[in-house]
């Protein structure tokens, strides 16, 4: 019997050996049989139901030229649009739409502001793959945001193509963060967005240490596109997973190479996990466990950490690509900004 165990603990570590990095065997992939996903239980009601909404349609024919994405960027946000007054009113806050230094801007305010808050400020940079959402269908997260944690957001309108490609949105956002660093301390600034905005506001930090610029007080990227060459375990367990980007082939990758316009995906100002995140600001990632980014948004979390920074990794139960602001009225996406807005109200000055 001891004969025996030693001969299989013996197999087993020359097997591991042979798979180790750099040995020139290719380790085989796993074959996983089909099986069905059943909504869990573990979640309240409300996000159950988003939870099992069906793939999100068309995510496999994405428009093929430039009227093409605008059109469906239109019409998406005449979708969105009706939404916001009522859930501007449900979250007591105002939107004043203006520009700064020539970029589109939202400024949403709290009815209620606390005393802490007064001389702080958050800028939010949307997502949409970016592509999507421009306008007051970009507002969302920044209500939530505005209205959970009850301070002042300016929420940036940036350039999408084909009015604009690489790298106008972060030059908008650049843009706008600077005029923010003018209004309060950079220290009393957050930055914040989900997707694309996610990887926007990584990949802002990474301008700011590249122009000498000071970082704000903290961040907070949720479920960032921070690899778009499609690298990671969850592009491809979470693949036809996910129902709203569904496939790592689907319609957010024609979007982002439409975006990219030809230039080099891997990038840090594409994708932020290849840049040096050293000197970055306390960060806040969210995502969820059947997020096809959630692989995106663990090497990043783990990114920070190997460079020093202090970095929270929040992970919601059976969440699909940023789900945690889909509606102000499902408990998982107040629970989701409060943990946010708390995690600014520790490290952002006063």
């Amino acid at each position: 019997m001891i004969a025996q165990s030693l001969r299989f603990a013996f197999t087993m570590t020359a097997a591991l050996l042979m798979a180790a990095p750099g040995s020139a065997q290719t380790p085989a992939p796993r074959e996983v049989p089909a099986k069905t996903l059943p909504v869990p239980a573990t979640v309240s009601p409300p996000m159950q139901a988003i939870i099992a909404q069906p793939l999100r349609t068309n995510w496999d024919r994405p428009p093929t030229t430039p009227e093409g994405w605008r059109q469906l960027a239109d019409s998406t946000a005449a979708t969105v649009a009706p939404q916001i007054p009522p859930m501007a009113e449900r979250m007591r806050v105002t939107i004043e739409p203006s520009t700064i230094d020539g970029v589109r801007v939202y400024t949403i305010t709290p009815a209620d502001m606390p005393a802490q808050n007064r001389n702080r400020l958050a800028v939010h940079v949307h997502g949409g793959c970016y592509v999507l959402n421009p306008h007051e269908a970009a507002l969302p997260e920044a209500i939530f945001l505005a209205g959970f944690a009850r301070m002042k957001v300016i929420a940036v309108d940036y350039r999408m193509p084909p009015e604009a490609y690489f790298p106008a949105a972060l030059d908008d956002a650049m843009t706008v963060y600077r005029a923010a660093t003018r209004m309060v301390p950079p220290a009393n600034i957050a930055v914040f967005g989900s997707s694309a905005g996610g990887a926007l506001t990584l990949e802002m930090m990474l301008r700011a240490k590249q122009d000498r610029l000071p970082m704000p007080g903290a961040i907070a990227p949720g479920t960032p596109m921070s690899d778009v060459t499609k690298q990671g375990d969850s592009f491809q367990t979470n693949a036809m997973v996910d129902n709203v980007l569904v496939s790592p082939d689907g319609f957010c990758d024609a979007a982002t190479r439409f975006y990219a316009n030809g230039h080099d995906l891997r990038d840090p100002m594409l994708s932020p996990v290849y840049g040096d995140v050293h000197g970055f600001p306390p960060t806040i990632l969210t995502t969820g466990t059947r997020d096809l980014l959630l692989s995106n948004t663990v090497r990043m979390h783990r990114a920070l950490r190997q460079a020093g920074t202090e970095a929270t990794l929040q992970v919601f139960e059976a969440q699909s690509h940023a789900q945690y602001y889909r509606d102000d009225r499902i408990p998982e996406v107040k629970e989701a900004f409060q943990e946010i807005g708390q995690f600014f109200d520790r490290h952002l000055g006063r």
